[in-house]
């Protein structure tokens, strides 16, 4: 179990200033005896593979009905921790809100984003100071 959480961790650990940044300590835990797995065949397109194979997983939460489906590769076992790592994420969103990884992910990369916004602004009034000065029209 402690695979999959540290699994789901490390996808979210790309970059290593969102690392100090972020806390991961409220991801919560799945429980195999919480979860309902069935294996589907898939749709879409891939032919006689997609259509004779069981290669879709659809995980059921049980305590919150959370569903999720992946079809993302054509192997089973891939899917399957996808679809695990899928429902962490929804999991944390739905527990902790505004506390979750990827709300905040958002935070982190908004406050850059007005940061480099403000210093582009500045350097913009800067520049338009100077060609006052230097009588550049």
């Amino acid at each position: 179990m402690n695979n999959i959480k540290s699994l789901i961790i490390s996808s979210f650990r790309r970059f290593s200033t969102i690392n100090k940044q972020i806390d991961f300590s409220k991801v919560p835990v799945l429980n195999e005896k919480d979860l309902i797995e069935q294996q589907v065949r898939g749709s879409g397109p891939g032919g006689q593979k997609i259509n004779k194979t069981s290669s879709c997983v659809v995980l059921k939460h049980i305590p919150t009905g959370l569903v999720v489906k992946c079809q993302e590769t054509r192997y089973l076992e891939q899917n399957r921790k996808i679809a695990r790592s899928l429902l962490v994420t929804k999991l944390d969103n739905l527990l902790n809100g505004d506390d979750s990884i990827e709300a905040q992910k958002k935070r982190y990369s908004s406050k850059k984003r007005s940061a480099y916004e403000s210093k582009k602004e500045k350097l913009k009034q800067l520049k338009k100071a100077w060609k006052e000065r230097e009588n550049i029209k």
